[in-house]
This record gives structure tokens, sequence and C-alpha cells, in this order.
């Protein structure tokens, strides 16, 4: 499913327009990211929680000349699914 497909599905089952419907879900990710880079989480009870997560400096190897790198430390946003919504998939 992609975007449009997404908003599309989101205006039916809302029952709101499909413009409605990409508002909705462009305040819904445009606040998931603002929260994040503020070092917050955000938590939907029974979907999920969105979150940054600190990755630390490591050891790499680079594929085309075999020699070893230093991949520098960085924040990266995850997802972790909660266990409604994890049953719900099984």
């Amino acid at each position: 499913m992609n975007k449009t497909e997404l908003i599309a599905a989101i205006a039916a089952k809302a029952e709101l327009s499909k413009k409605d419907a990409e508002k909705a879900l462009m305040a819904f990710t445009e606040t998931v990211v603002e929260e994040l880079k503020k070092d917050g989480k955000v938590q939907i009870v029974g979907f999920g929680t969105f979150e940054a997560r600190a990755r630390a400096e490591r050891k790499g190897i680079n594929p085309l000349t075999k020699e070893t790198i230093t991949i520098a430390a960085s924040v990266v946003p995850a997802f972790k699914a909660g266990k409604a919504f994890k049953d719900a998939v099984k």
C-alpha cells in the first residue's frame, strides 16, 4: 500500500474527503517527526511506540576494499509494535 492508497483507505473508513484524510495523515507524520526531533516519543496504546534511538559508534567493513572503517554514532527513528497490534497481525 502506498501513500495514495493509504489516504483513500483512511478517507473511506473515517468517512472523510481524500483531501481531509491527507491533511490528517500529514499532520500525524509531522507531529511524530517533531516529537522525535525533541528526543520525545509518541505512544499509541494498542498500536505501538515511535521513538528516537541512539546508535553507538561501531566498526564496519568497506565491501569494496575490505578495509575496516568506523561508522559514526547516530540517532535513528524506531517503531516498536504494541501487543494488540502484534496479536492482530498473527
